[in-house]
C-alpha cells in the first residue's frame, strides 16, 4: 500500500532502529530517547509485544531496571487502535511482532510520526530475527549496539543461548543467554 508523502510542511516522520545482541543496551537506549521526547513535551505512545512479560506486562524494562510505561499488543495492527494523537511511537522487542510491524512502522512514518524501534537483529543461531530485517530495510536511521563478550571481553554481537531449547523464541535473561563475540560464539 502506498501513502502519499507529507508535503504540507507538517512534521516529517522517520523510522529509527536500535538493534544488536542481548545485553547490548537496546531497551536502555530506547528509554533514553523516549525520556528526551518527554522532556520536549511531545506526545508519546509506547508499545511492546504481549508475549514479553519478563519484567512487567505494561512497561518496557531494561536489564538495568530502568522502565517506561508501554501498551502490550498481540498484533502490530493493534497499534493503530491505541495510537491516539502520538507524535512519537516507541516499539520495544520488535523481533517478537508479526511481519506486519514493518509496514506499520512505514505507515506511521508516512503520517509524520517519529517511530523508534528496538529489537534483536539476530536470533540465538545468528540468523536474522523475525521482522527485524524488514524494519531495518525501511529505516531512516540505524544504531547497532554491542555488548561485551562474557568469554573474552571483546565486543559482542551474538546472543549465545546457554540452555538447550531449539525454539526460536525463548524469553530469558542472564540465566539463559550471554553475549559473545564472533570467535567465542563460533567456538561453542
Amino acid at each position: 500500500m502506498f501513502i502519499e508523502p507529507n508535503n504540507s510542511g507538517e512534521r516529517r516522520g522517520s523510522i529509527e532502529v536500535i538493534c544488536g545482541s542481548m545485553f547490548s543496551g537496546k531497551t536502555e537506549e530506547l528509554i533514553r530517547r523516549l525520556k528526551r521526547v518527554q522532556i520536549a513535551n511531545q506526545r508519546i505512545a509506547v508499545f511492546k509485544p504481549k508475549i514479553d512479560n519478563r519484567y512487567s506486562q505494561e512497561k518496557i524494562v531494561s536489564h538495568d531496571t530502568n522502565f517506561f510505561n508501554a501498551v502490550p499488543v498481540q498484533f502490530a495492527k493493534e497499534i493503530f487502535d491505541k495510537l491516539e494523537d502520538a507524535e512519537v511511537v516507541g516499539i520495544d522487542e520488535a523481533q517478537f511482532f508479526d511481519s506486519e510491524i514493518a509496514d506499520c512502522c512505514d505507515l506511521l512514518a508516512f503520517k509524520g510520526i517519529r517511530v523508534i524501534v528496538a529489537g534483536l537483529d539476530m536470533d540465538y543461531l545468528g540468523k536474522p530475527f523475525g521482522p527485524m530485517p524488514l524494519i531495518l530495510a525501511k529505516a531512516d536511521y540505524v544504531t547497532k549496539l554491542h555488548a561485551i563478550c562474557q568469554q573474552c571481553g571483546s565486543i559482542a554481537n551474538y546472543s549465545y543461548r546457554k540452555v538447550t531449547n531449539e525454539e526460536q523464541v525463548m524469553l530469558g535473561a542472564t540465566d539463559s543467554y550471554e553475549p559473545r563475540c564472533r570467535k567465542c560464539y563460533q567456538q561453542s
